[in-house]
């Protein structure tokens, strides 16, 4: 048996600081930047599944409502940890204006090698042979 099982329910957290419904925004991984509402939390394996965000494909059987059955796409689930409140992020953006990142920007102190000017050197022609 396997040392550590992916499905295994594991002791749920109480609360977590996204709840189903909330537009949230995804900070790391490859879905970064992306926006979505929060369609179901997973409290037992600390996930949420967000409308639109990080595509998987599953294959599904024959059935009613697909008598092909075939591939699915649908989203999959991502650590909690990954998440923020749209709001919070947004508020968190918003906090830096340009002002303050004109303010913030480190002067340009001019240098030794910024005086003299740099001339692209001209290669030699190379030899003809005899």
């Amino acid at each position: 048996m396997a040392l550590y099982r992916v499905n295994k329910p594991r002791n749920p957290q109480a609360n977590f600081h996204v709840k189903k419904n909330d537009e949230v925004v995804v900070l790391t991984g490859t879905q970064q930047g992306k926006r979505g509402k929060v369609l179901e939390v997973l409290r037992d394996r600390s996930r949420v599944i967000i409308e639109g965000v990080n595509f998987i494909k599953k294959a599904s059987r024959k059935s009613q409502e697909q008598p092909q059955g075939g591939i699915v796409e649908r989203e999959g689930a991502l650590h909690i940890s990954k998440v923020m409140l749209a709001a919070d992020y947004d508020s968190r953006k918003s906090a830096v204006t340009q002002e303050d990142k004109k303010e913030a920007a480190p002067k340009h102190v001019a240098h030794k090698h910024d005086a003299h000017k740099h001339v692209a050197h001209k290669k030699a022609a190379p030899k003809a042979k005899k």
